[in-house]
């Protein structure tokens, strides 16, 4: 045995971790949104005044059109995955690392005060209840998002798996365009 053949890869290249990275995000993303919109009745919480001057209504184009834009954010967290793609791929439990990243730094301390973060709570005045009604989509979306990637990245071998992932992406494209289109 060489001492090359014990150190642990480094992780995936860029460009495959980058489309299995906005693949699965888009794909989760979509889905939670749609389960929030239905299961957290976010159009009636949206329409809230305390919630009216910050969301826009579940009817607007831009809303409508949310899915098409995820595709950005999904390079986005690829880009700084990547970096670290040692820490998380090939490795125990890498998928609660990058959960736990994802959660740490997107979710609970961000920097502007996004409802339901740290800095949400004490700077915004909307009521904490109503700013922890979405930490359940927004944390079970950053799961499924970590444990996503990093079984894609792991078992590249599963063809089935980018098989359906790819029609599920093309599919949260293609809805909504189709959608805004025959408005």
């Amino acid at each position: 045995m060489t001492v090359a053949s014990t150190i642990a890869p480094a992780g995936p290249r860029l460009v495959p971790l980058a489309i299995k990275t906005v693949v699965v995000h888009t794909v989760t993303y979509f889905v939670m949104g749609v389960l929030a919109l239905w299961l957290l009745d976010y159009r009636a919480l949206h329409e809230r005044p305390e919630l009216a001057a910050l969301m826009r209504p579940t009817t607007d184009p831009m809303v409508m059109a949310g899915p098409l834009f995820q595709p950005i954010r999904g390079l986005v967290f690829a880009l700084a995955i990547y970096p670290i793609r040692g820490s998380i791929f090939h490795r125990p439990r890498g998928w609660l690392v990058l959960w736990w990243l994802l959660v740490a730094l997107g979710i609970l301390s961000t920097f502007g005060a996004a409802p339901g973060s740290i800095e949400g709570l004490v700077y915004t005045k909307l009521p904490p209840a109503r700013q922890l009604i979405g930490l359940s989509e927004v944390l079970l979306q950053s799961l499924l998002l970590a444990v996503g990637i990093v079984y894609w990245v792991e078992h590249p071998e599963k063809r089935w798996l980018t098989r359906l992932m790819m029609v599920a992406f093309v599919l949260v494209l293609l809805l909504p365009t189709l959608g805004l289109l025959t408005r």
